[in-house]
């Protein structure tokens, strides 16, 4: 009889890790399974395998789980402990009504500092964009055009508030892009939004920025209700 493989089993370390940069590379490690699909959905994640794959003490663990907890990424659920939280849900709505919020202000503050030097990496991510087929590889640059364009913002917890929802996207993304029927994520936005920010139109910027999250609550909303969602979601 085969036997079952832990969870954990796609997880590799290297070596021992130094007992200073244990909590952040575990943190690190876990956080890339989770948004990667190694670590599914509904996955509990036990501090004393963590302990044991890790070499190292329960403390730094303990705190690794408490970040990624806060990030989104895990959720505590009574009698079972930490589990990898679930991807965007019904209230996909709520989610991005939040996001808008957050983003538009993060973009509001960034827009004045941000130099050509951040306009051309953003370009960059618009181009490599237009020739990317990997669902994974689509999501991982949305998020970092978006973060260019945020990312002078000087308000730090603002930034990791935002971030933190662009991880969820890019989880949900990874896993339902090709079944939403979205070949691309939409390239008329985001160049679009990256002209008013090259001419520092911040009013128009963030008009542009809450049109493109609004259209994307849409399409996510009308995917959620569908019999396709609902269908890979018991298949989970």
């Amino acid at each position: 009889m085969t036997q079952k493989l832990k969870p954990l089993h796609s997880i590799k370390v290297e070596g021992p890790i130094p007992a200073h940069l244990a909590r952040s590379v575990i943190e690190e490690t876990l956080r890339s399974a989770i948004l990667d699909g190694r670590l599914p959905c509904g996955t509990a994640v036990r501090q004393q395998d963590l302990a044991d794959l890790f070499g190292v003490s329960r403390m730094p663990v303990r705190e690794a789980l408490r970040q990624l907890e806060a990030q989104g990424l895990l959720s505590v659920v009574a009698h079972k402990g930490a589990v990898v939280a679930p991807l965007i849900q019904g209230d996909a709505t709520e989610t991005y009504e939040l996001r808008i919020l957050l983003e538009s202000e993060a973009l509001r503050q960034s827009i004045p500092l941000l130099t050509s030097a951040d306009h051309e990496r953003a370009a960059g991510y618009i181009e490599e964009l237009e020739i990317e087929h990997d669902y994974t590889e689509i999501g991982r640059l949305n998020r970092l055009f978006h973060m260019t364009l945020y990312s002078k913002s000087p308000n730090g917890r603002l930034l990791r508030l935002v971030e933190d929802g662009l991880n969820e996207e890019e989880r949900f993304l990874r896993f339902n892009l090709e079944a939403m029927g979205l070949g691309k994520i939409s390239q008329d936005d985001h160049r679009a939004l990256l002209q008013a920010v090259q001419q520092r139109d911040t009013p128009l910027a963030v008009a542009l920025l809450e049109q493109h999250l609004n259209r994307g609550v849409e399409v996510i909303t009308r995917y959620l209700a569908s019999p396709a969602a609902q269908n890979r979601k018991t298949a989970r």
